[in-house]
């Protein structure tokens, strides 16, 4: 039996098995299309960022093999564009190098274990469904994040765009200081070629954003350096890079390795998954077909952790070469298969022609593809929408670029987490007040026509009641409640709102009650949900309030005090009578004006 389960959970994680039988000519030709395209768009880029990462760029190229040949086995998106990542790169690089320095083997392993351990928790969260985790990441922490990772990209790339030498840092300010130090060194040939390959990206990226225009530059570059023999300008470039496939090898680490390298694994893993999950969200609404998560997380996670034994950096989804392989027609995650045998062939037979390939080149392929990462547009919508969110992600963004990357994210999802204990704790109470001709009540103060009804207190809270707002709320009932200029005989409470209450609440509530009972003062329920009544009735509240003091809604509420107290003065008025007394010459009608202003 367990064998057989084994066998079944195997096959329901294979999603290959799901669209291959019914696969045609047609999506043959728009996979090999979109392979294709982004094959070539990803031989440049991948050397480039794996440079992010110090490395060198032929591990670019070993993370656009077997990872791509892996996902489309498991994964649930159509056009996911996987490889390797920029922003993924530079945290790469301040987690790796906190275990060896870069251009060591040390630091080869520790980045190839990272890619272990990144797929095996990937491979985790999809078993236990724990792709809620994503939401950590809230939209202003992604876009502080992403602002800020584009500029650290960007100024680590100035040391081989300017031909200076720069220490690897992820700290702009350092750097900075560095290029000011630096300035009267800088190499006028290498800026000349960085600066020229910049404007070259850009006209071509205006003309035809589909155009090879990185390879072209790579290209043109290695052709340049080669027949001006520009080295003798002291170029850096590419130099030998090994030809033939990646080899199959295990990773020798430590338990300290690991420890060293957790915190770099909890960011990448939020990062890729964010990642994942809004490019196959957004393709999967476009073409109407469903992703599932913990297949996607599988399917990612099993990508890293294969690839990491054939000398993959980790890799994720890519959204500008998700976009390219999209207008470029792709049907089926076969695409990324076709992308994987482009770069096998390179690897196989193109490595001697990167060896002049100047590496302000490859510095100016990153600058402009961090720089197309910066949209401002996305601040002054979070600006537009929510100020408190645009802060947040100010606050994101100036902490990864002075505090550091890791840091600067976790700070962030604290502030996006800390907003939203304040919002809770803070939840809207509405004081409400009855609309004329209907059975409806609205906040009287967004609303002029609502009117507050003598004697009664109606509120409504928007929020579940808890422990981080009980404490509001009690202190909002009793201020509102002890009002000296209004005699309140009873407070109402709509509550069709509150989707749950806590013990913490529901002891509040009790100490509301008695202060109310003390003061003369009643506590009514209108409209509760039967879950929360339940509650209130296993702790021993709505005994202590009585049957009478629940229902249905806010209008059943109001009816029943008029009609009870019209009928006590009534009584008292009768009373009256009996011993002698004057008693009023008009009989109070409370329930029946009330009822004459509703439908």
């Amino acid at each position: 039996m367990k064998a057989t389960a084994i066998l079944t959970w195997i096959k329901n994680q294979l999603n290959i098995l799901d669209w291959l039988p019914n696969y045609t000519k047609k999506d043959l030709a728009g996979d090999l299309k979109s392979g294709a395209t982004v094959g070539v768009i990803e031989i440049p880029q991948a050397m480039a960022y794996a440079v992010i990462a110090g490395l060198s760029p032929i591990y670019g190229l070993y993370g656009s093999l077997i990872p791509l040949l892996i996902y489309p086995l498991f994964g649930t998106s159509r056009h996911l564009a996987l490889g390797i990542v920029a922003t993924d790169m530079i945290i790469i690089a301040s987690g790796a190098s906190m275990v060896a320095a870069p251009g060591t083997d040390k630091y080869v392993t520790a980045v190839l274990l990272l890619t272990m351990l990144v797929g095996l928790v990937h491979i985790a969260m999809s078993l236990f469904r724990m792709g809620f985790l994503v939401n950590l990441l809230s939209k202003p922490v992604i876009y502080g994040f992403m602002v800020a990772a584009p500029i650290i990209i960007g100024f680590s790339q100035m040391g081989n765009l300017m031909g200076i030498e720069l220490e690897r840092t992820q700290y702009v300010g350092v750097l900075a200081m560095q290029i000011i130090d630096q300035i009267e060194m800088i190499n006028p040939v290498a800026l000349a070629i960085g600066a020229g390959g910049l404007v070259l990206l850009f006209v071509l990226q205006k003309i035809n954003p589909l155009f090879p225009r990185a390879l072209l530059l790579i290209a043109g570059g290695g052709v340049a350096v080669w027949f001006f023999n520009l080295e003798r300008f002291n170029i850096d470039v590419i130099g030998v890079v090994p030809a033939g496939l990646p080899s199959f090898e295990l990773h020798e680490f430590t338990r300290e390795d690991i420890r060293l390298l957790l915190p770099t694994v909890t960011t990448l893993v939020l990062i890729q998954l964010m990642a994942i999950m809004s490019l196959g969200k957004t393709f999967g609404n476009k073409y109407k077909y469903p992703i599932d998560p913990n297949k996607e997380f599988f399917a990612l996670g099993m990508a890293n952790f294969v690839g990491s034994f054939f000398q993959s950096p980790p890799i994720s989804g890519s959204f500008s070469r998700t976009a390219v392989s999209d207008q470029a027609g792709t049907r089926t995650p076969l695409s990324n298969v076709v992308t994987a045998i482009i770069i096998g062939l390179t690897l196989l037979f193109l490595t001697p022609l990167f060896y002049f390939v100047p590496m302000p080149a490859l510095a100016a392929v990153i600058i402009a593809a961090t720089i197309s990462l910066l949209d401002l547009s996305e601040l002054r919508y979070l600006f537009k929408t929510k100020r408190s969110e645009a802060y947040i992600a100010i606050f994101t963004f100036l902490c990864t670029l002075i505090i550091g990357i890791q840091e600067g994210i976790l700070l962030g999802i604290g502030a996006s987490l800390f907003s939203v204990l304040y919002r809770t704790s803070r939840p809207n109470v509405a004081v409400l007040g009855h609309i004329e001709g209907s059975r409806t009540f609205r906040d009287v103060e967004r609303n002029k026509k609502a009117q507050p009804i003598d004697e009664l207190l109606i509120l409504r809270f928007d929020s579940s009641l808890e422990f981080s707002n009980a404490d509001y709320i009690k202190d909002f009932i009793i201020d509102h409640s002890g009002e000296q200029n209004k005699q309140i005989r009873a407070v109402v409470i709509d509550a069709k709102s509150i989707n749950d209450i806590d013990t913490t609440a529901i002891e509040i509530l009790q100490s509301v009650r008695e202060t109310l009972e003390e003061w003369d003062i009643e506590l009514h329920f209108a409209g509760l949900k039967s879950p929360v009544q339940k509650l209130l009735t296993r702790s021993g509240l709505a005994r202590k309030l009585g049957g009478t003091h629940f229902h249905e809604s806010t209008h059943d509420a109001i009816t029943y005090l008029l009609e009870k107290w019209d009928r006590e003065e009534e009584e008292k008025e009768s009373e009256d009578e009996k011993n002698g007394e004057n008693g009023t010459s008009e009989k109070p009608h409370r329930l029946k004006d009330y009822l004459s202003d509703t439908d």
